[in-house]
């Protein structure tokens, strides 16, 4: 096995290109809240949507699926990518509203934008060890989103990326809107 930079495990390529893509999103996540202040933060937007804060919270809250991806799993006899399609499709199709899962819901307090960064870094650093350094092909065991059925880590990242990515676009709507 390879390693990285950091002297981390490299389990493999899809591992590096899965990590490269969810550090890309995350990067850009994280540059996006950082350039914005407190105010803008916490500014709901006028159709009654979550703040960005919010959002932020949420996909926090969303990278707790690392414990799922860091937890139980067994081998898949399946294609490790099998749901890759499937769950991209939803995420990018903006012109669909999703339900949250009550457990990621953010709360409706303001948000303090320190605090929201480092647990959101917190979340980021969690995800990206269990992108370096498991199989991504086994699947995930200890949780499944009932619609969906099980998914593998390979998913399950996937899953995060482009969830991510679908918040992005939704705060860079809503500062634009703000301005």
């Amino acid at each position: 096995m390879a390693t990285d930079d950091a002297g981390c495990i490299m389990a493999n390529d899809m591992n590096l290109q899965t990590l490269q893509a969810f550090e890309e999103v995350t990067n850009q996540l994280v540059t996006l809240l950082g350039g914005m202040d407190e105010t803008v933060i916490n500014k709901k937007p006028v159709d009654g949507g979550w703040s960005p804060g919010q959002i932020a919270d949420h996909i926090r809250k969303s990278y707790a699926s690392a414990e799922t991806m860091d937890g139980a799993s067994e081998s898949g006899d399946r294609s490790p990518n099998e749901k890759i399609d499937m769950i991209k499709k939803i995420f990018t199709d903006d012109t669909i509203r999703m339900k949250s899962p009550d457990a990621i819901i953010p709360a409706e307090k303001p948000v303090d934008k320190e605090r929201l960064m480092a647990g959101l870094q917190n979340r980021i650093e969690q995800m990206a060890a269990v992108i370096r350094t498991k199989d991504l092909s086994d699947i995930c065991t200890d949780y499944a989103i009932p619609q969906y059925g099980p998914f593998t880590r390979l998913e399950w990242a996937w899953f995060n990326i482009y969830h991510t990515e679908r918040h992005i676009r939704q705060l860079k709507k809503s500062v634009k809107d703000f301005n």
